[in-house]
């Protein structure tokens, strides 16, 4: 189901918030949720330079370590007063088994939201949680608890590494991803994966047109339940089929009548569909280093994954929701397939991530999208400056497509704040522009320090993004820079110091450099849309259309 009038939506912001005021109730017909696994780990955006090695530059996707605090001691709260029976008893009962810590906090935040994504399912839709042997336990009895455990369908098991040498206990190269329905009737398409050598080496046998065939049994003797009775072309026996069959199947030439008085039934390789679909994905390969959607993200899962459950439990026009998307690859796979999605995300490096990924990928066959909660003017640029200065200068970075330059934990302010990497000629080497991003007062030493940063850093050009307004002294301050002068434009001029205001850029203005290549973020490889009925390239599964009753 289409509508006309639909815009696809990207929001930043805590998604329990979204989720409560955002979303309407029974409007989503799929969720896929990669939440953070609480292995109290500290995952990293992994840069990389123009020349493919490693960027010492880092910075701090996110930390999925959970603290209980005053925030988690809310949500229990919420959850054991205002939330269903079941999972209020077992939430008090985890508590008393786990105590407050930690695990506790990541269970509590899980669950308010978990009730959340419940509400906003259609009865048709289907939840899909991506986790790791951390808390998954744990979880499925948080999900049992709010689902009903007779809407657990599956426990899948992918196979994400080849191996993984953990000293002491078998090697933890799987995660869990639980497949749960809002109730009983739920979309499947079926899918099918395609058989071994080994199985496809029955069909040896060949008819004059060519067609590759395995003869099959057709007595029924031994089969609970009995067969059909009968003489067929002399032949007599017990038979898995009536005798009106028998002669259909010989008048289609379906019949094999052995040199030693028997009739077996011809199978073709063509009506052979493949091996249904199991619960041990061993099939899709996680990321590796050198992959073309490889985009540097944390925790970045492949598209086929994300595919194959896009495929079985939704249909083209339906609503995809990822509550904690990062980089986009459940958007990215949706907006291929024809549906219509939901992403959100806490940090503004995830949401230009993401914007960056659709614009490469799909360029102006994007389907219409709109970013919310994102600064749209000054006064919302203010606020977010006043609410969170770090989340502002990745925002601020976003506008003008720069990387961040490092983790604004991990140290002091070094002068700059992100980075731009462009060519100007055909030599294939990258250059370097040097952004400093202020939400604060700006004066007249802050350009000094960028001339220096500029000048040490070996960069083009410095551009000053600045909230505040320039006083007269800083803009005469980079004027004394005078230009840069790239030598494959000869007669154009760029200011090798720029100060461009928020307002500005919010007005629509770019960054003057030349823009014969630009190699800041990792470009998504541009992809077509196309239909549930075109074969998967990792995979040629056969989808079936159906829906449970």
């Amino acid at each position: 189901m289409t509508d006309d009038s639909w815009q696809n939506q990207l929001y930043f912001g805590d998604n329990l918030e979204i989720l409560r005021h955002h979303i309407p109730f029974s409007s989503v017909d799929l969720i896929y949720l990669d939440p953070p696994f609480n292995s109290k780990a500290t995952y990293n955006m992994l840069f990389k330079e123009p020349g493919g090695q490693e960027s010492p530059a880092q910075i701090a996707a996110f930390e999925d370590t959970w603290k209980w605090g005053k925030e988690s001691d809310q949500a229990f709260h919420e959850v054991v007063t205002l939330g269903p029976r079941k999972l209020a008893d077992l939430m008090e009962a985890l508590r008393a088994f786990l105590g407050v810590n930690n695990m506790m906090a990541y269970l509590t935040m899980m669950a308010v939201r978990l009730v959340e994504m419940h509400q906003v399912l259609k009865p048709t839709g289907s939840l899909y949680l991506h986790g790791d042997p951390t808390a998954s336990h744990y979880l499925k009895l948080i999900m049992d608890a709010i689902f009903g455990v007779m809407n657990f369908r599956n426990e899948i098991t992918w196979k994400r590494t080849s191996a993984h040498n953990d000293p002491g206990r078998y090697g933890r190269n799987t995660d869990i991803i639980f497949f749960y329905t809002k109730s009983n009737n739920w979309t499947w398409n079926q899918l099918y994966k395609p058989h071994d050598e080994e199985y496809l080496e029955r069909f040896r046998n060949r008819d004059p047109d060519g067609r590759a065939w395995a003869d099959d049994d057709l007595t029924a003797k031994g089969l609970t339940g009995g067969g059909y009775e009968y003489e067929y072309k002399g032949i007599p026996s017990l038979w898995r089929v009536p005798e009106e069959t028998m002669r259909r199947l010989d008048k289609e030439g379906r019949l094999h009548f052995t040199k030693a008085g028997g009739i077996r039934l011809k199978r073709y390789v063509n009506d052979v569909k493949g091996v249904v679909l199991q619960a041990l994905w061993d099939d899709i390969p996680p990321i590796n280093s050198q992959a073309k959607e490889r985009l540097g993200y944390a925790t970045q899962k492949p598209e086929a994954l994300l595919e194959r459950i896009i495929r079985v439990s939704s249909n083209e026009g339906d609503l995809v929701l990822d509550p904690s998307c990062g980089c986009g690859t459940t958007i990215a796979v949706a907006e291929r397939l024809k549906r219509r999605w939901i992403g959100i995300d806490i940090t503004h490096l995830a949401i230009t991530l993401m914007k960056n990924r659709l614009r490469d990928a799909f360029g102006p066959a994007c389907s219409k999208y709109e970013v919310i909660g994102e600064p749209a003017d000054l006064p919302g640029a203010e606020a977010l400056a006043q609410q969170n200065r770090h989340q502002f200068e990745l925002w601020a970075l976003g506008l003008v497509e720069a990387r961040p330059a490092r983790d604004k934990k991990k140290g002091a302010d070094f002068g700059g704040d992100g980075v731009i990497h462009f060519r100007d000629d055909t030599s294939g080497r990258y250059k370097k522009i040097i952004i400093q991003v202020k939400s604060g007062q700006v004066s007249v030493s802050h350009i000094r320090d960028l001339k220096g940063v500029v000048e040490r850093e070996k960069a083009a050009t410095g551009i000053f993004i600045t909230l505040k307004p320039p006083p007269k002294a800083m803009r005469d301050e980079a004027s004394e820079a005078r230009f840069y002068e790239p030598e494959s434009f000869p007669g154009r001029k760029y200011p090798r110091i720029q100060i461009v205001t928020i307002t500005e850029l919010l007005s629509g203005k770019k960054l003057a450099y030349p823009r014969f290549g630009n190699a800041t973020f990792k470009k998504a490889p541009r992809q077509a849309k196309d239909s549930p009925q075109d074969k998967q390239k990792e995979l040629q599964e056969v989808m079936i259309p159906y829906t449970t009753s």
